[in-house]
């Protein structure tokens, strides 16, 4: 297995500059492959660059999946529901994409199948990889809280951006938040319960489901927050179906 501290760098990354990331032109155009090679029939082509089409396509959505605790944890929990982790620093995405291949190999190639990361920058190329309505869950833990006033911008749930999770989430798909700042949770329930694509989940919904409590325990940040005591504010909220053009 990898080792965190050989995967070390800073804790945030600006989501304005210039990452030279990779992106394809549409989800279309992804090849996905190399990441899911258990869903390509016959197995990974010898041709890495052909795109070669999955029998399922990714539902589920860390955006910003640190070093991959929600991943592993929500791999057995969902074993047939493809997922995928997005994180925008080098080494955290390679220390996580080498983790999901030592769990695959000590499972003999069983378990960790339906789990991957991909560098990505959220923010900027969401809709490059997911069609519309593809998603059914996105998950957003202990994102940055940029206290600024002035770094608000930057923060990865806000008007327009909540537009763009409604186009790629599913009708009854869910966006999961939590966080340990209580003014950024009231930040996200604010802007999330103003978009009319989304409503609020209920509290005795919440309580019943798994994923919410692999989000809270599971993450390393949740496990971070448990040490020091601290309080964690989730918040869940369903896209609703689209009104009729009239």
């Amino acid at each position: 297995m990898p080792r965190k501290r050989f995967y070390r760098q800073r804790a945030h990354a600006n989501p304005f500059s210039d990452h030279t990331l990779e992106y394809p032109e549409s989800p279309q155009s992804m090849n996905w492959s190399s990441f899911y090679p258990a869903y390509v029939a016959g197995g990974a082509p010898e041709d890495s660059t052909k795109i070669t089409k999955l029998s399922k396509d990714v539902e589920v959505v860390d955006i910003g999946c640190g070093f991959g605790g929600l991943l592993v944890a929500l791999a057995t929990l969902l074993p047939e529901t493809l997922m995928l982790g997005l994180e925008i620093r080098t080494s955290v995405t390679q220390f996580v994409q080498e983790r999901i291949w030592a769990l695959r190999e000590q499972s003999g190639g069983n378990l960790y199948q339906n789990a991957a990361c991909i560098r990505a920058n959220t923010m900027k190329f969401l809709p490059n990889f997911f069609k519309k309505a593809q998603l059914s869950k996105i998950f957003i833990c202990f994102p940055d809280p940029h206290f600024k006033a002035r770094k608000h911008k930057a923060r990865i749930v806000s008007t327009t951006l909540n537009s763009e999770y409604a186009y790629a989430l599913r009708p009854g798909g869910i966006v999961y938040t939590i966080t340990d700042v209580e003014a950024l949770h009231l930040w996200m329930v604010q802007h999330l319960d103003a978009h009319p694509s989304f409503v609020r989940v209920s509290n005795e919904e919440v309580e019943k489901d798994e994923c919410v409590n692999v989000m809270q325990n599971e993450t390393e940040e949740g496990k971070k927050v448990t040490r020091n005591k601290g309080q964690k504010f989730v918040a869940l909220f369903r896209r609703v179906e689209d009104p009729p053009w009239e």
